[in-house]
């Protein structure tokens, strides 16, 4: 799909709308000057400004000007940006991408003019560098909503299209995720320091760490337990230490803290 000629209006370019502007123009599909940034406090958009990107603090003119809106405010401002754009908000050239956590396409719908393409897309901090893990859905009656998202989105990573009541679920699996494998790392170089390596030492050598055995599945396609198996010897010193952190609750901790977060996304909206 085309998308060279479309312009993108990034409404409330937080910290995820920033991640999405650096992806999205790192790509090469949407070159800066094609993208509109909007905040309130717009002075923290200047480094943004000086790479080539529109900013503003005006919505509406940033609509006006744009094809494809990506929705990136805090939940609790969603209602009052939904109001604000409305008025101007036309079906035959608009889409709206709303990446925020806990409205649904109905939550949005019922404020916005009927007919309008909308869709629901969850990535992550990654997409920055472009290698996101964005789950996407839209109403099953509008293809062209699910076609241009998931082409946006497949140029800053892997996309998966899912039903939208999985939406919550992946944004702690995924969106809050790259925070608990982050934690991981810095666990590792922590202990990376305890055993002799110096700080610096011990991170470099665990981000690697880490950045081959999620590049090892996604080529093998294996079973981590898989993986595992080939690395664990008998009486060896890879399952004695994988067992004593089993029995500190490694495992259980992270899929409590997944089903935490998954419960807090939920009553975010």
């Amino acid at each position: 799909m085309d998308l060279t000629n479309k312009h993108v209006a990034i409404l409330g370019a937080g910290n995820i709308g920033c991640s999405i502007a650096s992806g999205l123009a790192a790509s090469g599909v949407f070159k800066p000057e094609q993208t509109i940034l909007t905040r309130r406090r717009i002075e923290k958009l200047d480094s943004f400004k000086e790479k080539g990107f529109q900013i503003s603090s005006d919505n509406i003119k940033s609509v006006e000007s744009s094809e494809i809106l990506i929705v990136s405010v805090e939940p609790h401002q969603l209602d009052g940006l939904l109001n604000e754009i409305s008025p101007i908000l036309k079906p035959e050239k608009h889409l709206l991408i709303s990446v925020v956590s806990g409205a649904t396409i109905h939550d949005m719908m019922i404020k916005l003019p009927k007919g309008l393409p909308i869709a629901r897309a969850m990535p992550n901090t990654a997409i920055a560098i472009r290698e996101s893990m964005t789950c996407i859905c839209s109403e099953s009656n509008n293809p062209r909503a699910i076609e241009i998202t998931k082409a946006i989105f497949d140029t800053v990573g892997h996309t998966l299209e899912i039903r939208e009541e999985q939406m919550t679920s992946a944004t702690a699996l995924c969106a809050c995720g790259i925070a608990f494998f982050l934690r991981a790392i810095r666990a590792a170089s922590q202990g990376g320091i305890e055993i002799g390596f110096d700080a610096s030492e011990a991170l470099a050598m665990s981000v690697q760490t880490a950045k081959g055995a999620a590049s090892l599945l996604s080529a093998m396609h294996n079973h981590p337990e898989y993986e595992i198996d080939r690395v664990t010897t008998p009486k060896g010193c890879t399952i004695s230490g994988l067992n004593q952190m089993e029995h500190g609750g490694f495992s259980s901790a992270l899929i409590k803290g997944i089903l935490t977060s998954a419960e807090k996304a939920e009553k975010l909206y």
